[in-house]
């Protein structure tokens, strides 16, 4: 009958596990010198040897010839417990033998002195599933133990376990177990199987082992089906990506090629490959890019991926970048995890890496701003300037007052555009109050001098607008609409019930609803921006004015001092 791997090759000594060292040679030594403990506990994750050490102190306890603290594996005690034949020796799963009415059985039981051997040995897996009350009755023989008993208990969750049982027992930390050891014993696994393991592929799976020997080696067993086992063979059987394919994709993702992310995608998905394993291992390359980049020496990376691959990457995603990613990312097994859609879930995630601008959360804005202010002087100046000069030049009017240039240079008397409630370009005005100078007015003015009015000697107020909307004010509507080409302050200002604007004379007051809104807006670029945006739209110079709602006038006095203005 076939039997697993992890299993045939369990180890059977002390010397024979692999990474704990620390715990093994404690434990020989205790057993040599015959100075036991009544209770042991052993704590860590998955595959590390805690079951098996258990099993092996239990042997060298009672063997009749132990070898330097080892068992010797050959006396009728050795035999008998590991083939459970003796009795004495009990292995108890918590998970299934967790009521009170379990461990009171248990410690009636264990106050018999044992028939064949030295010492009773109760090994209780996975302690932690207890319920209180079998914790309690467990806490009684903890306490008061028979000489003839020994408790072994393990555990994945050490907080889970009651303080009074953790003061009881000697307790033993597991550590992950090295790739490196991970890797030689897949070797000595290996030669005893007669398979050909190449070295990337014992990498591979010693990586995907996470420190647990036994995955290692369960992996292997998976992926056996021929005399050679190569890295391959390994990316085939369990359907992973390739680093070097997860590279490719995280290269196009990071230069915006959203249409080949998602071609690389797609060839993927046709070829079964395991789209959670396809995100984590781009959250390691997100994970090992960052600590190439900021400690390219560190002994911290995973080896997985390429140094050349790393250094590209790391060039072109500042850290800002690659923390948004890992939240996309998380975001997206988090997902997956309560039954999404895998296919749609996935391409929405390479869609948002591709592009920063479709992520509004805080590390995506962050990262923009930081792009911005690595690119120097921004673009958006000259777009803003070419605005201004259109728009400056579309309100030159032709109204009354105006005329046509002939051939001479004379200018002749020509009609108005539309009706005499139409302004110039056919646009409705309305109605003016008393006592304030219209549009119109303005226009007047500038039909008879034929200048360009001064707007920064005497503004016009009559731009300020009573009219609101559900953007804000009319006249912060026009100023946004100029703000969208720059989409890092754009996402800040555009929702009025975070930002609020208001006209006060020749200052424009921003009341941000909170102190990240208003720092933001409080630089003096960002100042400067709006101001020009404002002087755009409303055909005047205005300051700009920031204040946090909540904050008192000394406070936003010091901490949003001065006034950004247009240039």
């Amino acid at each position: 009958m076939y039997q697993a791997l992890y299993r045939k090759y369990r180890p059977r000594a002390f010397s024979d596990v692999t990474g704990q060292e620390h715990i093994t040679t404690t434990l020989r030594r205790q057993i040599a010198s015959g100075r036991l403990s009544h209770a042991y506990l052993f704590v860590g994750t998955r595959g590390t040897g805690k079951t098996t050490c258990a099993k092996i102190l239990s042997r060298a306890v009672n063997c009749l010839n132990p070898r330097d603290g080892d068992p010797c594996n050959e006396c009728a005690s050795c035999v008998g417990i590991e083939t459970g034949g003796i009795l004495d020796v009990l292995e108890l799963d918590a998970a299934s033998n967790n009521g009170v009415s379990d461990v009171r059985a248990l410690r009636d039981e264990a106050v018999y002195t044992p028939a064949s051997v030295n010492k009773r040995v109760y090994i209780i897996d996975e302690v932690h599933m207890l319920s209180t009350p079998a914790f309690n009755a467990l806490l009684k023989i903890l306490e008061e133990p028979p000489e003839h008993l020994l408790f072994i208990l393990a555990t994945t969750e050490l907080h889970k376990v009651p303080k009074t049982i953790l003061s009881r027992c000697q307790r033993f930390l597991f550590k992950r177990i090295p790739p490196a050891a991970i890797v030689g014993r897949l070797r000595a696994v290996a030669g005893g199987e007669g398979l050909d393991l190449s070295d990337e592929a014992a990498e591979k799976l010693a990586a995907l082992a996470d420190g647990s020997m036994r995955d290692a080696v369960s992996l292997l067993d998976q992926c056996a089906v021929d005399t050679t086992v190569d890295l391959e063979r390994v990316l085939d059987t369990i359907g992973l990506t390739g680093s070097s394919e997860v590279a490719a994709i995280a290269s196009m993702a990071a230069d915006g090629d959203t249409s080949g992310t998602l071609a690389a995608f797609d060839k993927l998905y046709a070829d079964g490959r395991d789209m959670t394993s396809l995100l984590g291992e781009l959250a390691s390359l997100m994970r090992d890019a960052l600590v190439y980049r900021l400690a390219p020496d560190s002994p911290l990376l995973s080896g997985a991926f390429d140094g050349a691959a790393l250094k590209a990457l790391s060039a072109k995603l500042a850290p800002e970048r690659v923390f948004s990613w890992l939240d996309i990312i998380r975001e997206t097994l988090n997902s997956l995890s309560r039954g999404g859609i895998v296919r749609l879930s996935v391409e929405m995630c390479l869609i948002r890496l591709c592009s920063e601008q479709l992520s509004d959360d805080t590390a995506s804005l962050l990262a923009r701003i930081a792009k911005l202010e690595n690119q120097g002087p921004r673009q958006i100046r000259n777009e803003n300037v070419e605005i201004k000069n259109v728009v400056s030049e579309a309100k030159m009017p032709t109204a009354k007052g105006f005329g046509d240039i002939d051939e001479d240079g004379e200018v002749t008397a020509s009609e108005p555009h539309g009706s005499g409630d139409e302004a110039v370009g056919g646009a409705t005005e309305p109605e003016p109050d008393e006592g304030t100078d219209t549009y119109g007015d303005a226009i007047e003015d500038e039909a008879s001098g034929y200048d360009k009015p001064d707007y920064e000697d005497e503004p016009d107020e009559s731009m300020e607008s009573d009219n609101d909307s559900e953007g804000g004010p009319d006249f912060w509507t026009g100023i946004l609409r100029i703000l969208e080409s720059d989409p890092a302050l754009y996402a800040v200002v555009k929702d009025y019930s975070q930002v609020s604007a208001e006209m006060r004379g020749d200052i424009l007051l921003l009341q941000a609803k909170d102190m990240f809104s208003g720092d933001l807006l409080g630089t003096d670029e960002h100042k400067k921006t709006i101001a020009d945006a404002a002087y755009t739209a409303l055909g005047r110079v205005v300051a700009v004015r920031v204040e946090v709602a909540g904050s008192d006038e000394d406070e936003n006095q010091i901490r949003f001092s001065g006034f950004g203005g247009a240039s």
